[in-house]
């Protein structure tokens, strides 16, 4: 009955992936790629983070990679060809990646632009006095102030 008890840990221990390197900077280059790759099944998760069976198997991969002494460039060369530019959080700035690059700046430069432009329109027609106002007698112009100035429990219209 006890080790009913212990199936639970068992399974929670078991997604913890227990490696062993030659040195520490093999350790330290897996951690950098493990944390630097995107999981290609999962929305904007990376490898590190990821409990997916692809996951798991490129966490795999990079590891036998990094033992077989690979380079840097060679193991991202690997996944980009096998998963393309998706894979990595920082792809490179290239015409199919051009929209990745630009298109935040593009959407800020649109967004001050356009508040720019309504806080222009908002100061331009608030300012100016309307055609109608300056058309008003001076016995409408005191009612209008009356009105404007009078609480709301002096006009029960409103």
């Amino acid at each position: 009955m006890g080790w009913l008890l212990m199936l639970p840990w068992s399974a929670a221990h078991g997604a913890v992936d227990i490696r062993e390197f030659d040195s520490e900077t093999d350790r330290q280059r897996y951690q950098s790629f493990i944390d630097e790759l995107r999981c290609p099944k999962c929305q904007n998760q990376n490898l590190a983070g990821s409990d997916s069976p692809i996951a798991k198997d490129l966490r795999d991969q990079v590891y036998r990679m990094i033992k077989e002494g690979r380079a840097d460039k060679e193991i991202t060369d690997f996944l980009v060809e096998r998963y393309g530019d998706y894979v990595l959080y920082r792809p490179p700035l290239k015409a199919a990646t051009l929209a990745l690059w630009l298109g935040p700046v593009v959407v800020l430069l649109l967004g001050i632009i356009i508040l720019i432009w309504v806080v222009r329109q908002r100061r331009s027609s608030g300012l100016a006095p309307t055609e109608t106002a300056k058309n008003l007698t001076d016995a409408e112009r005191s009612e209008l102030d009356r009105l404007l100035n009078s609480s709301d429990d002096e006009n029960p219209e409103r």
